[in-house]
């Protein structure tokens, strides 16, 4: 059951951030146009760079949730965790939703924020759905190495039979 639960989760985080991907690129290309046809300037930059500018960020930034919902698919085919730096580029995914989510309100509205929120709950929801990359975390047979003493809070660190005496 928690596979199945874990899978759905993925998949539902890859959709929405694909989701997000195409409209991101879309909302760009509409801001895009109508710098270039209304030939608006900020403090004099030229339009053609101001709407290049926009069509770019579009595409880095659709493609970048693009391959967060890649990373989720990949995950839910594999059942199994991104590595390092594909939990790197998914927390990143997290922080930035949470960072637009709240200028979100303020310059959209709520209905924005909602959707910013669902899709964060998402993206944090699937990462600790995969907890661990490695074999033990996944259920895997590998037993832990031996990592030489241990240090319990009541009798400081053990080694031998007793406790050591300084």
């Amino acid at each position: 059951m928690g596979a199945v639960v874990r899978r759905t989760v993925a998949v539902v985080a890859a959709i929405v951030l694909y989701l997000e991907a195409v409209g991101i690129v879309v909302i760009n290309g509409i801001m895009a146009t109508f710098v270039d046809n209304q030939s608006m300037s900020l403090d004099g930059l030229d339009p053609d760079v101001m709407a290049t500018s926009t069509w770019a960020m579009g595409g880095v930034f659709g493609f970048f949730l693009a391959a967060c919902g890649t990373l989720f698919l990949l995950a839910a085919v594999r059942d199994r965790g991104p590595g390092r730096w594909g939990r790197v580029l998914l927390v990143s995914c997290a922080v930035v939703h949470g960072v637009l989510g709240a200028l979100t309100v303020g310059l959209v509205g709520w209905h924005a924020f909602a959707f910013l929120m669902v899709a964060l709950g998402l993206i944090v929801l699937a990462l600790l759905q995969y907890g661990g990359t490695g074999p033990a975390e996944s259920g895997g047979g590998a037993a832990p190495a031996d990592k030489g003493p241990t240090v319990s809070m009541d009798k400081g660190p053990v080694v031998g039979d007793g406790p050591a005496t300084a």
